[in-house]
């Protein structure tokens, strides 16, 4: 039996996803200790996994490299990958929204905005040209993108909202929301007819855990 391949997002979605495959019976054990080691491995259950940087986990999984992958909705929208995507593992939990200063609050449908500052152009784009129907210059930046409107750069902007606590202690308020997100299951559209049964298996289990939790 070969090794199923599963690339892990680093950072807040990890020790979730640990937590998670450590529920259905895979050996996370290897991954968890302190190692300059890349891969690890569930020899009893034949997984291997890799932590890779949010941003590449799609890209290990609609290449190949990875069969399987657990990655954010947020990274998915983002990148626009071909694979499948098929679990909602409900944690890490957040929303995709367009926020501004608390004075255009109400006033979206009259509103005409010019520039938006995101993280996620590819998102940002999409939902102004798509559901707004609206040409608006996208400038990207890599953190703190509520400084943009209060100092001018751009009118609104798109993140990602956990809490809304930072957005209320610089005087910004949600406008719309752009999507519910989570972080999900994503496979290999090749791995899926290669590898059905096994990943079907995985699929199946960490649904029951999931609507065990509630």
């Amino acid at each position: 039996m070969r090794y199923l391949t599963m690339a892990l997002s680093k950072g807040r979605l990890t020790e979730l996803s640990v937590e998670l495959l450590e529920k259905a019976g895979i050996d996370c054990s290897e991954l968890k200790q302190e190692s300059r080691k890349l891969i690890f491995a569930d020899e009893k259950n034949k997984i291997r996994f890799f932590l890779a940087k949010p941003a590449d986990v799609p890209t290990y999984v609609e290449y190949g490299a990875a069969d399987i992958g657990i990655v954010g909705k947020d990274t998915l929208l983002e990148e626009g990958r071909n694979l499948y995507e098929v679990l909602d593992l409900k944690f890490a939990a957040c929303k995709m929204c367009v926020a501004g200063p608390k004075e255009l609050e109400g006033k979206m449908d009259s509103l005409t905005i010019t520039r938006v500052a995101t993280k996620y152009p590819e998102i940002a784009m999409e939902y102004f040209r798509h559901k707004r129907r609206e040409s608006v210059e996208v400038i990207k930046l890599n953190g703190s993108v509520e400084l943009a409107p209060l100092v001018g750069l751009s009118e609104v902007i798109v993140d990602l909202v956990e809490t809304g606590k930072t957005l209320k202690e610089n005087g910004l308020v949600i406008l719309d929301t752009i999507a519910d997100i989570s972080a999900r299951l994503i496979v290999n559209r090749v791995s899926m007819k290669m590898e059905r049964e096994r990943i079907n298996k995985l699929i199946g289990n960490l649904r029951k855990i999931i609507e065990n939790n509630g």
